[in-house]
């Protein structure tokens, strides 16, 4: 096929470049891939336990030396070519640059099925020439593309990027005065009573989300005790017309003096829960939610919380948290 065709000479210009001459070779079971030129620089191409290879350019310091122009001069006599020496001078880099398919052909044989380009924002003249040789968008971040090429037999199989952004909101209510925090947003259209709460940061737990944002927001200090609720949303105009999930916790107050966020909020006060639950001025979520913690104050809050227990992920290493109703202990194996 022609993209894949195209694809190996791609590769070539951005693993060569710079007078890198390619050796690629099996490393140890870690299944890397060594590549090593004769400008004493090195690539790491990983190996995921999918089947894929990723290549990260921010690794490989002669391609920081090779501009726009000499990249795109190096690419204009690809068609011309076919599967040869190609020989170049450049002032910025070591004078002999070699090309040559051997890794995107060695990875086919060994039954790669895709290729992951790492490009940093830095080096975003690559991005287009790569893209005119198969090379699709796969996500980006602040400081990084990722583009990906499809190795495998058939249409991609590759994953698509996350779709999804996470709100989360912090119901703190104090069982002792039957009181609930809330807060109005100053910029909404609608000042409507609602939890405080806000986007989930990379990396961070629920609970840590609900109690980092109603501090933020109201000075308010809390505990997380449960997951309460979630709501799913698609095209959601917050979320760039993505999906968005926003979930609402119970936290327990460990403070009760409000210092408001006077940028983020208009008002905030501990309102009685039975107000809030029959009040109009409220969200219809914020209603419900309010509606259950009434339900779990009276009949216990067993029955309303999601508990978070910590599990080990079957990744080596790594752990999950698991939000699910309590187990009686009569039901232990």
């Amino acid at each position: 096929m022609w993209w894949a065709s195209r694809a190996r000479w791609l590769f070539s210009a951005l693993l060569d470049v710079g007078g890198v001459g390619l050796r690629a070779r099996r490393r140890t079971a870690s299944s890397g891939l060594e590549i090593t030129g004769s400008c004493g620089g090195e690539l790491q191409g990983e190996l995921d336990r999918f089947g894929g290879i990723s290549v990260h350019l921010s690794r490989h310091r002669t391609l920081h030396r090779l501009d726009a122009a000499a990249f795109r001069r190096l690419l204009q006599d690809f068609n011309n070519i076919a599967s040869r020496r190609l020989e170049s001078i450049h002032p910025l880099t070591c004078t002999r640059i070699w090309m040559s398919t051997a890794a995107i052909q060695q990875w086919r044989a060994e039954g790669r099925i895709a290729a992951w380009l790492h490009i940093p924002i830095l080096q975003s003249h690559f991005i287009a020439p790569a893209a005119s040789l198969g090379f699709c968008f796969h996500h980006a971040e602040p400081h990084l593309s990722t583009l990906t090429l499809w190795l495998g037999e058939g249409p991609s199989r590759l994953p698509g990027y996350a779709t999804h952004q996470v709100g989360v909101a912090g119901a703190v209510f104090d069982v002792s005065t039957r009181k609930v925090l809330v807060v109005q947003d100053r910029n909404k259209l609608k000042n409507m009573w609602k939890f405080p709460g806000g986007l989930s940061e990379p990396g961070e737990d629920i609970g840590d989300t609900a109690v980092r944002e109603v501090f933020e927001e109201t000075g308010v200090k809390s505990e997380f005790r449960s997951l309460l609720s979630i709501r799913q949303q698609h095209r959601s105009p917050g979320a760039f017309g993505m999906s968005d999930m926003y979930l609402i916790c119970r936290l327990q107050p460990r403070s009760f003096t409000i210092n408001f966020c006077q940028q983020e909020c208009l008002k905030c006060e501990w309102m009685d829960l039975e107000s809030l639950a029959r009040t109009k001025h409220t969200t219809p979520i914020t209603s419900r939610v309010a509606r259950l913690l009434l339900y779990g104050h009276r009949e216990g809050f067993d029955k309303i919380d999601l508990s978070m227990e910590e599990l080990p992920a079957v990744y080596t290493g790594l752990f999950y948290k698991l939000y699910h109703r309590g187990l009686p202990e009569s039901d232990s194996v």
